[in-house]
C-alpha cells in the first residue's frame, strides 16, 4: 500500500441536502451531475405544450420533443430488427423509447392469419388491419403523456401514402413529430435470409411447418407489393430517412432537430444482414488472483492456458469464418488474443473502467479506506464514479463509437474486460441500466450473440480451464471464490 493516499472522497449528498446546497450556491459545481441520464439533457426542465417553437443550445426544442419513428417497407426488409435496435440503442443511452408493433395488436383478433388476410381486396382483413393500427397509435399517444417518454417506434409496413398521411395527421394533432424510416431492399439473398428467419421466429408462424410458413409468407409479400408505394417526391413535406440495399445508399429529407439527427446517425450505421458477434473477457490475470482492480497485469498461468484454448473455442463456434479481433490496449487482452489466427485491432475505448484512486486496490481495502464511497457504489453502481476515474455511465458514452463500428461490421470477436463487456452485452440484450453492472460475465467463456428481429440469441461456451470468479451479488462481501469449468463455485473473486 502506498504510504501517502489521497483523502477519501466525500460521499455524494443526499437529495434533500443537495437541493439545499443548490439553493444556497446556484452557480456552484454539482458533483452528482454525472448521474443525470442523457435523456435529461435532451428535454426541457419545464414542459409546456403552448410555448413557442424555439431551440435551445443543443438543438432540442424548448417545447416538448416527442418523436414517432414510423417504419416503412415491405415484409422481410428488416423493419422489426431495425425498430428493436433503435429502442435498445436509445435505452442504452438513457433515452426513453418504446416500440409499438402493429402486428402484435393485430394478433389479438387474428393470431395466425393466412396470406389472403393481407389481400387489399379483403375488406374484413383491411378493417382489422386498420383497427390494429389505430389501437397502436392510440396507445402510443397515451404513452407520450408521460413527460419522460421521448421516442416511439411504430413498427408496421405503412406501405401506402394514404396510411402514412393518416399517421402524420394524427401525430401532428398531438404535437408529436414524425420521422419516417423506409427499409428498401432488392437483394434477393437478403430477402430470402429474412424469410428464413421469419418462418422460424415470427409469432405468426409458431408451430407451423417451416416450408409451408415460408410459402405463405412469400405470398403475403406479393399481396403488399401490389399496393406498395415507396417514399418519393410526392412526400417531400415529410421528415424521412430512406435506407436502400442495406445502407449502400441513404436518402435523408427534412431532418429538423437534434434527437432526429441522433436517430438518423444510428440508422446510417446499421445493416440488417444476419450475423453474430463473439465476446470474451481476457484470461485470468495476476490481479484477478490477488483481488486487485484495474492495473495492467499479465495473465496468470491459467489465463495463458485459456489463451491457447481460445482458437479452438472460436473455431467450434464460428466455423471457417474469417474474424477480426478487437482488444483493448492493456496487456491481458493482447496476451489472450495472441494465438488467434486473425487480424487484430486494439482500441483505447475498450480499456477497462478507470477506477481512479482505487486502481490497484482490493475491494476489502477500498471498503476500509473509503467506506462511504464503497456503500455509495453498491447503492447506485451504474452512476457511481470513482474519484479520478469513471462510472459505468461514462463507459457507455465512450463505447458509442465501438457500437457504431460493430453495427456496420461483420464477423467481429471482442476480447476485453468485465465492465466493458457488461456494457456491450447490455446493449445487445436490452438489459436495464441498474442491472447491467451486476451481470455475471465469467472468465474463460466465449459468448456468441446473434441479433434477431424479436430478440438476441445467446450461446456460451466454457473452456475447460478453472478460474476465479469475479462476480459478487449486490450487497455481498467481496471475497474470493474459485469456479470450475462447469461453473460451480469454490473459493472467491472480485467484481469490477
Amino acid at each position: 500500500m502506498p504510504s501517502a493516499m489521497p483523502p477519501a472522497p466525500t460521499s455524494v449528498p443526499q437529495q434533500g441536502q443537495q437541493q439545499q446546497q443548490d439553493a444556497l450556491h446556484p452557480g456552484q459545481y454539482r458533483p452528482n451531475l454525472n448521474q443525470a441520464p442523457q435523456g435529461d439533457f435532451m428535454r426541457p426542465a419545464a414542459r409546456t405544450r403552448a410555448s413557442s417553437r424555439a431551440a435551445n443550445g443543443v438543438g432540442v426544442q424548448v417545447e416538448d420533443t416527442r418523436i414517432c419513428v414510423v417504419m416503412v417497407g415491405l415484409p422481410a426488409r428488416g423493419k422489426s430488427l431495425i425498430a428493436q435496435k433503435v429502442v435498445r440503442y436509445l435505452g442504452w443511452l438513457s433515452i426513453t423509447a418504446k416500440c409499438f408493433n402493429v402486428g402484435s395488436y393485430r394478433r389479438t383478433n387474428t393470431p395466425q392469419p393466412s396470406a389472403s388476410f393481407f389481400d387489399f381486396t379483403n375488406k374484413e382483413g383491411e378493417r382489422l388491419r386498420k383497427a390494429a393500427a389505430e389501437a397502436a397509435v392510440t396507445d402510443m399517444i397515451k404513452w407520450f403523456k408521460s413527460p419522460n417518454n421521448l421516442i416511439a417506434i411504430l413498427d408496421a409496413t405503412n406501405s401506402t401514402k394514404s396510411r402514412r398521411r393518416w399517421i402524420k395527421d394524427r401525430c401532428d394533432s398531438e404535437g408529436i413529430e414524425t420521422l419516417f424510416v423506409e427499409s428498401k431492399c432488392d437483394d434477393e439473398d437478403l430477402i430470402m435470409a429474412n424469410i428464413k428467419e421469419v418462418k422460424t421466429t415470427s409469432p405468426d408462424y409458431q408451430g407451423q411447418d417451416p416450408e409451408e410458413a415460408a410459402k405463405d409468407f412469400r405470398e403475403r409479400i406479393r399481396m403488399y407489393e401490389r399496393v406498395y408505394e415507396t417514399l418519393d417526391e410526392d412526400e417531400t413535406d415529410l421528415t424521412y430517412c430512406k435506407i436502400i440495399d442495406v445502407g449502400s445508399k441513404v436518402i435523408i429529407n427534412r431532418i429538423q432537430d437534434y434527437l432526429q439527427s441522433r436517430v438518423v446517425y444510428y440508422l446510417m450505421n446499421l445493416h440488417i444482414k444476419p450475423r453474430s458477434i463473439w465476446i470474451s473477457r481476457h484470461g485470468e490475470s495476476m490481479y484477478n488472483l490477488s483481488g486487485q482492480i484495474g492495473g495492467d497485469a499479465d495473465l496468470s498461468p491459467r489465463g495463458q492456458q485459456y489463451a491457447k484454448m481460445l482458437p479452438e473455442l472460436v473455431s467450434k463456434s464460428a466455423g471457417d469464418r474469417t474474424l477480426t479481433v478487437w482488444t483493448s490496449t492493456l496487456k491481458r487482452t493482447a496476451q489472450t488474443a495472441r494465438y488467434l489466427p486473425y487480424e487484430k485491432l486494439s482500441w483505447k475505448a475498450l480499456d477497462e473502467l478507470d477506477s481512479g484512486v482505487c486502481d490497484g486496490l482490493t475491494y476489502a481495502e477500498i471498503e476500509k479506506q473509503y467506506p462511504q464511497d464503497f456503500a455509495a457504489r453498491d447503492a447506485d453502481k451504474y452512476n457511481y464514479r470513482y474519484l479520478g476515474g469513471e462510472s459505468y455511465r461514462d463507459v457507455v458514452i465512450r463505447l458509442e463509437p465501438i457500437i457504431m463500428e460493430l453495427e456496420r461490421s461483420e464477423n467481429i470477436l471482442i476480447v476485453t474486460h468485465q465492465a466493458v463487456l457488461r456494457c456491450i452485452y447490455a446493449y445487445f440484450m436490452g438489459t436495464q441500466q441498474e442491472q447491467s453492472p451486476w451481470m455475471e460475465v465469467p472468465l474463460h467463456t466465449l459468448i456468441k450473440l446473434t441479433p434477431r428481429a424479436y430478440g438476441t440469441e445467446e450461446e456460451r461456451m466454457r473452456a475447460d480451464v478453472p478460474a476465479v470468479s469475479t462476480w459478487r451479488e449486490k450487497g455481498s462481501k467481496a471475497v474470493h471464490s474459485e469456479v470450475t469449468p462447469a461453473g460451480s463455485p469454490g473459493l472467491g473473486g472480485m467484481v469490477k
